[in-house]
């Protein structure tokens, strides 16, 4: 039988983990997530504020009060989704620099 001693490194070192070159930190891959989020966030309100004025546009000119009541909702939701994404944006970006963290959201 034959001894097979396999003794290397064993110590972690945490201080150079990381998750990937690009994403050093949980900091970062937290600004990388939110900084999407909001992106897709505005592109989603873009869709729904021109859904939602082409379905009123077509139900005024047809005279349907009803299609023209949703279409106005639709262009509401999406203006008051659109406050909401800017307002969690602005409330992100002053936690950072309330917390002294070297966020990059928003071009910071």
């Amino acid at each position: 039988m034959h001894s097979v001693f396999a003794a290397g490194e064993t110590t972690v070192r945490l201080d150079e983990f990381s998750i990937s070159k690009s994403i050093p930190d949980l900091g970062t891959l937290t600004n990388v997530i939110l900084r999407n989020a909001f992106v897709v966030a505005g592109i989603v309100a873009l869709f729904l504020l021109i859904f939602g004025g082409f379905g009123f546009i077509m139900s005024a000119g047809s005279g349907d009060a009803k299609g023209m009541e949703k279409g106005k909702q639709a262009i509401t939701g999406a203006l008051i989704g659109l406050a909401l994404v800017v307002l969690s944006a602005s409330i992100v970006a002053l936690v950072g620099t309330l917390t002294g963290t070297k966020g990059q959201l928003l071009g910071q």
